[in-house]
């Protein structure tokens, strides 16, 4: 077997990542024709409002909580060292909203909702049950991917907003401990100099990042094969895949979006 130079090495994974990068835009393209005008199952949308959004609640809360509590933690000696008690609500919020939150929530959710998303259908692509469903007339992608598709935009943007909620609380309580930042000064500067774009801003990012996780998703466990293995490097690129693309959609977001 020939040994690769490093030239080589790096066009292959150019290569790689062209194709997969060209296999979910169509993906993302075939799910949108479906979406105008709707054709998809909706007891399959409920079975994954559940199963994406509702069971994911705690994870996300224990996250945002963590959050709110390390914000603070890290701005004290800042704080103190410049007298910005005043605008510590507004420092937490900001950061928060347009930034951190969006950012963790959509990679816990990746690890937890997009994992099991790409093993799911991997396992149904390997053991032929998508071939199942095209000879009784039903098409996978009706009814398997756009409904995890629509289900994962609105939990991630659900989940996105509950998450902002509680890291403020936590960090507005913390704060409060540690810095002796009274609740209505921290809450005063926060909604006095937090705009309405900033929310709009954050809620566009989750659902950004919703629509990039189920496209990897469900991208890569359609194209899973070779059995358990395949399953195995299908959950595993689409965690990483998602990882890199959110981080990139978030970069440029950011710089449209301001």
């Amino acid at each position: 077997m020939a040994v690769m130079t490093p030239v080589e090495r790096v066009g292959r994974v150019f290569v790689e990542a062209s194709r997969e990068t060209g296999g979910a835009a169509l993906l993302l393209v075939a799910v949108l024709r479906r979406l105008v005008p709707p054709r998809f199952d909706r007891p399959e949308l409920r079975k994954s409002l559940l199963t994406m959004g509702y069971r994911s609640v705690s994870i996300i809360l224990a996250t945002a909580f963590v959050v709110g509590v390390i914000l603070v933690i890290q701005s004290f000696v800042f704080v103190e060292r410049y007298g910005l008690r005043s605008q510590l609500g507004w420092g937490a919020g900001f950061v928060t909203i347009r930034e951190l939150g969006p950012v963790l929530f959509a990679l816990m959710f990746s690890g937890r909702v997009g994992a099991f998303t790409s093993a799911e259908l991997g396992t149904m692509q390997v053991t032929d049950q998508i071939d199942g469903l095209r000879c009784l007339a039903i098409d996978p992608l009706s009814y398997l991917v756009v409904p995890r598709f629509v289900a994962m935009i609105i939990s991630l943007v659900c989940l996105t907003i509950l998450g902002n909620t509680v890291a403020l609380v936590s960090a507005s309580l913390v704060g409060q401990v540690l810095m002796d930042v009274e609740q209505h000064t921290f809450w005063g500067s926060l909604f006095e100099m937090l705009t309405p774009r900033d929310y709009f801003i954050s809620l566009a990012k989750a659902a950004f990042f919703g629509g990039i996780i189920a496209i990897m998703s469900c991208h890569f466990g359609l194209r899973a094969s070779g059995g358990a293995p395949g399953v195995g490097r299908a959950v595993n690129d689409s965690v990483v895949a998602s990882a890199v693309a959110i981080f990139v959609v978030d970069y440029f977001s950011t710089f449209v979006l301001g």
